[in-house]
């Protein structure tokens, strides 16, 4: 246990003498970034890929200012340290502590920087931007910043040629967008810009042009009377997210939920001491007696048709079906009656059912109905021949007819 103390004694003693001084300044409601990089620290050249790591925290404390993010980026192999100072922090000194490590040999070294945040009357008027084609790293170009506040220093908005500056800057990720499907493609980085002048008239008519596509969530196809203007600088930019929002402005247009709405958000509930909540009548009630009747009415109906259409078509295809069995159309068959052997007694022939003048014969129907097709004695007129005369026959000695 002593040995352990004594270890962890030695290496801060080390570190503190190791430790570099370091001035900055930064001022209230403007975007502060600085770069971490192996300069910083004394280390010239880089052996391996990703060699050096950073870890940056508040003096005496385990992480960074509630307003300040730290983010690595592979592609400068560098961190970056930003974020946009509070009215809060005016006049005060923020003390940072970035430990850097070496993964070649495990050499660690330290920098205090000394960040002094300079007193400053936040920008009224702010045009809040969504960009593409480019992450939040692009953004730490100060050329590609300069090109940005060009375009509108000198295009839309020249009353801000003195005073225009980036208040505010996050990865779109972070702010909750998704991201790329491509690996290689940009994840998109939210810009606010602002300035203490008036908005132009410029500016005005662009944001009645995209006000209609506030009510999309994403917009890439769309394009403008200024698109050119930024994309020939390299900036491409997502018109659904184009906001201006200043004293001119209603406030109920905010976009970007950044550090500064949260701040504004929480100034306007301080004054409330707790949540109200609403009475238990009146908690609109859902009324499901209209759902299920419009669920189950319209299916029923057009089932009752269907059902009705298939009936009506079955009971017309049953009715053809038994005036065709009620008149069969079959072949006509005619009949010979028998009759015994007076010459003076015609020969009757049995009519069809087809013959129209079956009924008007002289012969009743009752007389041709097989039931009544009796053998008369007293009649010469038969319905069926008359049965042979019997003969009697001798039985043999088995049984047999001989």
């Amino acid at each position: 246990m002593q040995f352990l103390s004594l270890l962890l004694s030695t290496l801060a003693v080390f570190l503190s003498r190791g430790a570099v001084g370091l001035k900055l300044q930064a001022n209230v409601g403007e975007l502060f970034t600085y770069k971490v990089e192996p300069q910083l620290f004394n280390w010239t050249h880089q052996v391996i890929s990703e060699q050096f790591r950073y870890r940056p925290s508040l003096k005496g404390y385990p992480d960074l200012p509630s307003w300040m993010r730290y983010m690595y980026s592979h592609e400068y192999h560098a961190g970056f340290l930003y974020g946009t100072p509070p009215e809060s922090t005016a006049g005060k000194d923020v003390n940072l502590d970035v430990i850097a490590l070496n993964r070649q040999n495990y050499e660690t070294r330290r920098v205090v920087i000394q960040l002094f945040v300079v007193n400053k009357f936040p920008t009224p008027n702010i045009v809040q931007m969504k960009i593409d084609n480019l992450n939040w790293v692009h953004l730490m170009d100060p050329g590609r910043v300069e090109n940005l506040r060009n375009i509108f220093r000198k295009d839309l908005w020249p009353n801000s040629k003195e005073d225009l500056s980036v208040v505010f800057m996050e990865s779109a990720v972070n702010m909750g967008g998704r991201l790329p499907l491509r690996p290689q493609q940009r994840e998109g980085v939210i810009v606010h810009v602002g300035s203490f002048a008036k908005f132009s008239p410029r500016l005005m008519e662009l944001q009645e042009e995209v006000r209609p596509l506030y009510k999309l969530p994403t917009c890439n196809y769309k394009r403008t009377s200024v698109q050119k203007i930024f994309e020939n600088v390299g900036f491409k930019l997502d018109w659904c997210a184009f906001r201006m929002v200043g004293v001119e402005s209603p406030t109920e247009i905010l976009y970007h939920s950044g550090k500064q709405g949260e701040q504004q958000a929480t100034e306007e509930h301080r004054h409330q001491d707790r949540w109200m909540g609403i009475a238990r009548e009146d908690v609109p009630v859902r009324n499901y007696i209209d759902e299920f009747a419009f669920s189950f009415a319209i299916p029923g109906m057009i089932f009752a048709v269907l059902v009705g259409m298939l009936s009506a078509v079955l009971c017309f295809q049953h009715e053809k079906y038994s005036l065709n069995s009620e008149y069969p159309m079959s072949s006509t068959v005619q009949m010979v009656q028998c009759s015994d052997s007076k010459p003076t007694q015609p020969i009757t022939t049995l009519k069809s059912l087809k013959d129209p003048n079956f009924l008007l014969d002289n012969t009743s129907i009752r007389s041709q109905s097989p039931n009544n097709s009796f053998y008369q004695l007293d009649s010469s007129i038969y319905a069926r021949p008359k049965p042979p005369p019997y003969k009697g026959g001798t039985l043999g000695r088995n049984g047999v007819d001989i």
